[in-house]
């Protein structure tokens, strides 16, 4: 087995292009999601398309199970540092595990290993590897790269637009009376992560359009500095909604770049079909 130097290691939430595949080499965990009797693994291997005819399908929610230390320390083999990056740890217990892991790894060799709870999920997680990615290429030491990562996690938005409120209410995250009601009038809910990594309402808005009109909005209203960021956008099956997105935040803003990925499975067992999320 080859040992890099360095090495960026995620779970399966976060959602790469080809692109983005190729250039970090990332090592992929993969979570587990199972809808009624189905079974599915977050890897590159997991039809997306599979796991929303599933869900479509099932009354019952949607359950997901973190990738066990195990699962973490065969990838901390390949590299001198490693840098992990998990999803935020106010919704899943990957962060607490890939921990666990490392305190395995560290009792038997010297190596450096640091695990960022990303705060957030999907596409917040590709650009905090971005960061990293980024770091490392610049020759900054494990230290100086963790202090960075912290201050940039701390620093980052991620906002999501939901056109089905299905997953949400099988999961009892809102009452039926209430979906159905946002469902009648077409009640789109910006959501969003707050300081510690939960997932907080921020608006509610009538119709598509006008919350994608918002969105583009909020993103003005609670960022700065677009110059030296970067934007990213996930999408679940719906590319066109993300391109058109990414031509109106750019009329508007001046992102250094914008990137735009498809959500793998666990972000799609969150945000469901059409489901958008960004983060900058």
């Amino acid at each position: 087995m080859i040992v890099l130097n360095y090495k960026i290691v995620a779970d399966s939430s976060c959602d790469l292009n080809q692109q983005l595949k190729e250039k970090m080499d990332i090592g992929l965990v993969p979570l587990k999601i199972d809808v009624e009797d189905k079974s599915f693994v977050d890897d590159h291997s997991m039809d997306v398309k599979e796991l929303l005819l599933a869900m479509k399908n099932s009354n019952e929610p949607v359950r997901t199970s973190s990738p066990s230390p195990g699962d973490f320390l065969s990838q901390y083999e390949k590299g001198e540092n490693v840098f992990v990056v998990t999803l935020s740890s106010a919704l899943s217990s990957t962060y607490s595990n890939a921990v666990l892991a490392k305190n395995i790894a560290l009792e038997t060799s010297n190596k450096f290993i640091h695990v960022f709870d990303s705060l957030s999920a999907s596409v917040g997680e590709t650009l905090v590897s971005l960061k990293i990615f980024e770091l490392i290429q610049k020759n900054f030491n494990p230290k100086e790269i963790v202090k960075k990562v912290e201050e940039y996690i701390e620093g980052m938005k991620t906002f999501f637009i939901l056109e089905s409120l299905d997953n949400l209410m099988k999961a009892g995250r809102i009452s039926k009376t209430m979906g159905h009601i946002a469902s009648m009038l077409s009640i789109k809910p910006i959501m969003g992560g707050d300081e510690d990594g939960t997932i907080k309402l921020v608006e509610k808005v009538r119709g598509s359009k006008r919350a994608f009109k918002r969105l583009v909005d909020i993103i003005g209203e609670q960022g700065e500095n677009f110059e030296d960021k970067i934007l990213g956008i996930a999408h679940c099956n719906a590319l066109e909604k993300a391109e058109e997105l990414k031509r109106s935040v750019e009329e508007k803003y001046n992102f250094k770049e914008i990137i735009i990925v498809e959500t793998a499975g666990l972000s799609t067992a969150y945000a469901n079909d059409g489901g958008i999320i960004v983060a900058f």
